[in-house]
């Protein structure tokens, strides 16, 4: 939504990123851990699962983290071969492809309304990834999840409506602020102007991730949107690229990219979310900007300054304590009622 979630999750009601996920509803879950609520308990309010099983879902979430991330990575390093708009159109047809495939969701009996939600998300879907791979063709990895994840922590303050939020926003701020080096003439302002709007696309799309959700049963919402994004991608790829888009090495990369990007972390967060509670999971996710610089650094030796490192732990930071703030907010009106 999302390397960040630009990759999207899935939606099923218990919506989960952002960065960058491309269509990932992990990111719904970052900002809206109550919505992810059929998940983390049944009636009476229990989870589901042992506590003693949380383990393996933490690590699955983590896998998710660090494959999405990669396959960022993976991305940008695809970019010179087929340009950021031919990534982001290879990426987003092979991911729908398989989920239509895998979710064969139905066409009939979905009323206007169901329609033009699922188109609307579909058309966010698909900004919200052209704008972050136009961000990670410009700026280091780390730093575009880093401003896109701003767009969720924006959303999770507003909704919250709590005085502490003014803290985790200053937090931000100041996170942003280590970034731009003062000023975002240092950064590429072109490039953080796109992470930035990224972001803006990320809670956007959080919002019609939780209303697709509740019109569409399983995954079927998803599919239908990513289908909506592909085949908005598909003219602006090939008005790009043309014909290197059908080179086998950039079609195979590619096709590793949507496999990390959307394929593996879906899988993850989907069996993760059967046993992991919503607020962990939700927090969890707050860790993509480091998992993201770990994935620059490693695979296209993107090195941190000190400086950039703990602007990307203020942010974090923020993003933890915001989500926090919101479970807790929810947890509250919940005991209320």
């Amino acid at each position: 939504m999302s390397a960040g979630r630009q990759t999207g999750g899935p939606v099923t009601g218990a919506a989960t990123s952002g960065a960058a996920a491309t269509e990932a509803a992990a990111g719904a879950a970052v900002v809206q851990p109550e919505a992810a609520g059929v998940v983390e308990g049944t009636s009476g309010g229990r989870r589901r699962g042992p506590r003693n099983s949380s383990l393996g879902p933490v690590g699955l979430v983590l896998a998710g983290c660090l494959s999405v991330q990669f396959g960022g990575a993976l991305a940008v390093s695809l970019m010179p071969r087929a340009g950021a708009l031919g990534v982001v159109t290879i990426r987003l047809v092979a991911a729908a492809v398989v989920l239509l495939v895998v979710c064969r969701p139905k066409l009939r009996g979905h009323s206007r309304t169901d329609w033009g939600t699922v188109v609307v998300f579909g058309v966010v879907m698909g900004a919200m990834n052209t704008l972050f791979y136009q961000a990670a063709d410009r700026i280091p990895l780390g730093t575009a999840v880093t401003l896109e994840v701003l767009g969720p922590l924006a959303l999770s303050v507003l909704a919250s409506r709590r005085a502490v939020n003014a803290l985790w926003a200053a937090l931000a701020l100041a996170g942003v602020f280590l970034l731009s080096g003062g000023g975002f003439d240092s950064l590429d302002p072109v490039g953080a102007a796109f992470a930035l709007s990224a972001g803006v696309m990320w809670a956007t799309y959080i919002v019609f991730s939780a209303k697709t959700g509740r019109r569409f049963p399983q995954a079927d919402g998803l599919a239908l949107a990513m289908a909506v994004a592909a085949v908005l991608s598909l003219p602006l790829g090939i008005a790009e690229s043309g014909s290197k888009l059908l080179t086998p090495t950039t079609l195979a990369l590619g096709a590793g990219v949507a496999v990390l990007s959307s394929v593996l972390p879906y899988t993850f967060e989907l069996l993760a979310l059967r046993r992991l509670p919503a607020s962990t999971f939700a927090i969890m996710m707050s860790l993509e900007p480091a998992f993201a610089a770990l994935a620059g650094f490693l695979v296209l030796s993107q090195a941190l300054s000190a400086t950039e490192a703990l602007a990307i732990a203020l942010v974090i930071v923020a993003s933890m304590g915001a989500v926090r703030t919101q479970i807790g907010r929810s947890k509250a009106g919940a005991a209320k009622g």
